[in-house]
């Protein structure tokens, strides 16, 4: 039988209200996601992005190069909020996608990025998980 990939997201999906150790062992799998934020015009900017996942504090890390100067650090700076989507495919036949969305507060914090890792400058954009939806991910 043949499903269309919008059912079967549909009767997988979970929802979690905290990241369970099976979110963030895929976390730690992956290494760019996407990272969604609203601007003072309230349209949508969704932009790929490197990450972390903080165990100390249980949030995500985004960061990347000069992000000071982006749009993402300047809408999370006006509205205090964003959201993350990491996702992959395990195969194409059968067709088996993996997804981990996390939204939640988010904060620009201008010093200690680096310490993220390659690819990270100073600044970067911390995620307090607050809804967390997935799917393919046990």
């Amino acid at each position: 039988m043949h499903f269309s990939w919008f059912t079967w997201c549909m009767t997988e999906l979970s929802v979690s209200p905290e990241l369970t150790a099976a979110h963030i062992e895929y976390l730690a799998s992956q290494v760019l996601g996407r990272l969604a934020t609203v601007g003072a015009d309230h349209k949508p900017h969704v932009v790929p992005t490197s990450f972390r996942y903080n165990a100390g504090l249980g949030t995500v890390d985004v960061g990347g190069h000069h992000v000071a100067t982006t749009k993402k650090y300047r809408d999370v700076q006006a509205s205090g909020w964003a959201a993350i989507v990491v996702d992959d495919l395990v195969s194409t036949d059968p067709w088996t996608p993996r997804m981990l969305e996390i939204r939640g507060r988010a904060e620009a914090i201008p010093t200690g990025g680096a310490h993220l890792g390659r690819g990270f400058g100073e600044a970067f954009i911390r995620i307090y998980p607050e809804k967390i939806n997935s799917f393919g991910i046990a």
